[in-house]
């Protein structure tokens, strides 16, 4: 039986490249979290077609050294950092009322930022960490950054969700964690979710010109898994299936890049082709319901 170098593994595992060479000049993209990791490399990618990208995360001095490095490597300069926190409702309509006073356009919104397996603690708000951040978090934000994305349609939203969204559940009698908590379960609650809000998006936006997309990345070697040393050791073990966060940044990629790509809005992609979700994920009545409860969380309209 031949033996495999783990490089040659991983790329084997690894299929799934972003091959469009669309370029990007007079775009502007937004990509949550990408200070490090997938979110990154999706960046660094996006500069290198020449959009004007926004790196916004809660450590800006990380993000400012992250700007300078792709700016360097691409010769793009129009690499901006801003601060944003999901833990934070003030810190996302900060964010979102001072982006819509610079920029009359967005053309890609990439919600890419997350926590994974986070001790239970809750958010500014008294939102339960993961529910927070990876979805109430973007959610609030795409709201916010829903009429400049409709005024520069074409556009596009992606959602980084996870394979790990088959073993999630909505309990809405439980959405904060407060009656019982996993770590693990938290975080595929919440990838579950990022999937259900992608669904409803796409159809509430129907004819609108805005499409949307939700993705899973691939297992990453990323900063995602600090919490957990379980994860850690485990990452270790199975090194040859681990991605880079470049190869984890390809789907991303496509569902921002890819021409012809608006008759599947709604959709979940992964290694850079669709891929099939969970029978909870296709529930539309769970997906409504989530809408407007998380609606009533952040005080918006639920239309």
């Amino acid at each position: 039986m031949p033996v495999f170098p783990a490089e040659t593994m991983r790329k084997m595992l690894s299929s799934g490249v972003c091959t469009s060479t669309v370029q990007l000049p007079g775009k502007v993209v937004v990509v949550t979290g990408a200070n490090t990791g997938i979110g990154k490399e999706t960046a660094k990618e996006l500069a290198q077609r020449g959009a004007r990208v926004y790196i916004a995360c809660r450590d800006v001095q990380k993000g400012e050294l992250v700007a300078r490095e792709i700016q360097s490597s691409t010769g793009n300069q129009q690499v901006l950092v801003r601060k944003l926190d999901l833990a934070d409702t003030k810190s996302i309509r900060a964010f979102a009322e001072d982006f819509s006073a610079e920029e009359k356009h967005l053309h890609i919104l990439i919600n890419n930022a997350g926590v994974m397996m986070c001790p239970y603690s809750k958010t500014a708000d008294g939102f339960e960490m993961h529910m927070g951040v990876n979805h109430l978090g973007h959610f609030l934000l795409t709201h916010l950054l829903l009429a400049k994305l409709k005024e520069s349609a074409p556009s596009r939203v992606i959602n980084v969700s996870s394979l790990a969204h088959h073993l999630g559940r909505i309990y809405f009698h439980n959405l904060q964690g407060e009656k019982f908590y996993n770590a693990g379960l938290a975080y595929c609650h919440s990838k579950l979710a990022n999937i259900l809000f992608t669904r409803e998006l796409a159809r509430r936006l129907k004819g609108s010109g805005v499409t949307a997309y939700s993705v899973h990345p691939g297992t990453v070697n990323s900063e995602l898994i600090r919490h957990s040393a379980l994860m850690r050791w485990m990452w270790r073990l199975f090194s040859f299936f681990i991605k880079t966060p470049q190869q984890g940044a390809q789907t991303s990629l496509y569902c921002a890049l890819t021409e012809g790509l608006e008759s599947l809005s709604g959709n979940h992609f992964s290694d850079c082709h669709l891929a099939w979700v969970s029978a909870q994920a296709r529930n539309e009545t769970i997906g409504r319901r989530l809408w407007d409860v998380s609606c009533d969380l952040l005080g918006l309209p639920t239309d």
